[in-house]
């Protein structure tokens, strides 16, 4: 081995220049095939394009209507209800909280379907006027959130 003779391996190599004439290796069609788009100049196919199909962009459902970001979900209970889920003469969103019956930010609504045998201090967010009345009625009080 002499060292004139030695040539320095590149990892880079050189691209293959095509379309310079058959003897170059990669003449005529310059490997684009023959005909069509893609052999076209500046033929690119977008990458969204789906050969003609109906893209999945119009494919998908629409949102209809508008849909506040401020929501919130309520929960309806019934006076019949409440004696199941106070404790010691109260019923508040903590203790259903830390139960896990209801989510944090759920709002709680009485409605007066039914009645109530013992005085019940009610915590809610909402209650309706029958029920207001039959809870101070037994001797209980209601706390409005």
């Amino acid at each position: 081995m002499q060292e004139h003779k030695i040539t320095a391996i590149s990892k880079n190599k050189d691209r293959k220049r095509v379309g310079r004439g058959s003897s170059a290796g990669g003449g005529k069609t310059a490997g684009r095939g023959t005909k069509g788009q893609k052999a076209r100049t500046g033929g690119s196919i977008p990458a969204y394009f789906e050969g003609g199909q109906t893209p999945w962009m119009m494919r998908l459902k629409k949102k209809k209507g508008f849909k506040p970001h401020r929501t919130f979900t309520t929960l309806a209970l019934n006076l019949s209800d409440l004696s199941g889920y106070a404790q010691d003469g109260k019923f508040s969103i903590d203790t259903l909280m830390e139960t896990k019956r209801i989510k944090p930010g759920t709002k709680i609504k009485i409605l007066g379907t039914g009645d109530v045998d013992t005085a019940l201090t009610v915590q809610a967010h909402f209650i309706s006027g029958s029920a207001k009345s039959k809870i101070e009625a037994a001797g209980g009080t209601v706390e409005l959130i």
